[in-house]
């Protein structure tokens, strides 16, 4: 696989300069990294993907955005079975929960979760963000 596909979805654009990590991360090692917002993606898109990543910041309470994400994840569900899935977003309240529960639903999926964590940061993402970003990248290149 030569493209990675880094789906998010970002409000205040927090979440979309942490994708813009990921993918820079992706290409260091290489590979062309396609960066995607939610809303212009299809599940059947990623079917044929070994690897693909998914950024979202915490909504309400600690929760996915709803009304394009949370459909989204929902149907990936569905197909990520044997996947490898980088998932990264920002917040500004809270201890991360949303994360927390994201990784879980992914595995609970049958998808391998980067690391077993999601890359979160408070806020924009600060320099350690950026890194732990590119870091997400390169992983899910390596794939």
């Amino acid at each position: 696989m030569d493209k990675i596909k880094v789906i998010y979805w970002s409000q205040t654009g927090n979440t979309a300069a942490m994708a813009q990590a990921v993918a820079e991360g992706i290409k260091k090692e290489g590979k062309e990294a396609e960066v995607l917002d939610c809303s212009s993606v299809s599940v059947s898109e990623l079917q044929g993907d070994k690897a693909f990543a998914l950024g979202c910041p915490a909504m309400g309470a600690e929760e996915l955005e709803e009304g394009e994400m949370e459909p989204l994840v929902e149907e990936i569900c569905g197909i990520c079975s044997s996947k490898t899935i980088g998932l990264f977003g920002s917040y500004g309240w809270g201890d991360g929960e949303w994360m927390r529960n994201w990784v879980d639903r992914m595995k609970a999926a049958g998808a391998t979760v980067v690391n077993d964590e999601g890359v979160i940061c408070q806020e924009y993402p600060d320099d350690e963000a950026i890194l732990n970003c590119e870091s997400l990248g390169q992983q899910l290149a390596s794939v």
